[in-house]
């Protein structure tokens, strides 16, 4: 059995071009036609530079002539700004109780709208405990005044529902 040689990552370069033709672009960007493969690389290594297929899947492949670990920094550099500048949604939970207080409801709604400004989805919990539980329309009631105070800045994702001893509602920002 052979031994297999180990897959390299990133576009297929010098040597391991196996087509006989490429098109072939040059440093300066200028496109010199169907040249052979062996002709091509001959040189870019007269250059000093690398011969790297941008285009494998026409025919012949597109390949030009540049700094191989020069091509494969940049296109790493690309990659990390791309995934800096990438924003992870979160889901953001409040929790309340039925009989929650005037002022302790306010301070829930500016962080449900701070939540909302920065993108990401709220996940409202009314909790129950005790005796509360034979007043789930109290709680229904409050989630729905959350839901119009919002209705100009978040969407319903998930109306209000009773799970056991909670009701859960998601909010979305518009």
């Amino acid at each position: 059995m052979r031994p297999v040689a180990p897959q390299k990552d990133g576009p297929q370069s010098n040597e391991d071009i196996s087509s006989p033709e490429v098109q072939l672009i040059d440093a300066e960007g200028v496109n010199q036609g169907a040249v052979k493969t062996r002709d091509a690389l001959a040189q870019a290594q007269e250059l000093g530079l690398d011969l790297v297929i941008i285009a494998a899947n026409s025919t012949p492949p597109v390949a030009k002539m540049l700094d191989l670990g020069r091509f494969k920094y940049a296109a790493q550099k690309k990659a990390n700004e791309a995934r800096k500048k990438q924003k992870v949604i979160e889901v953001k939970e409040i929790q309340m109780r039925p009989n929650i207080d005037t002022h302790d409801y306010e301070t829930k709604m500016k962080a449900v709208n701070r939540f909302l400004d920065d993108g990401d989805r709220v996940k409202v919990t009314m909790r129950f405990r005790g005796r509360e539980m034979a007043h789930q329309d109290i709680g229904m009631e409050l989630l729905v005044k959350v839901q119009s105070e919002l209705a100009e800045k978040a969407k319903v994702e998930s109306s209000p529902r009773s799970e056991g001893r909670q009701m859960v509602m998601v909010l979305a920002p518009k």
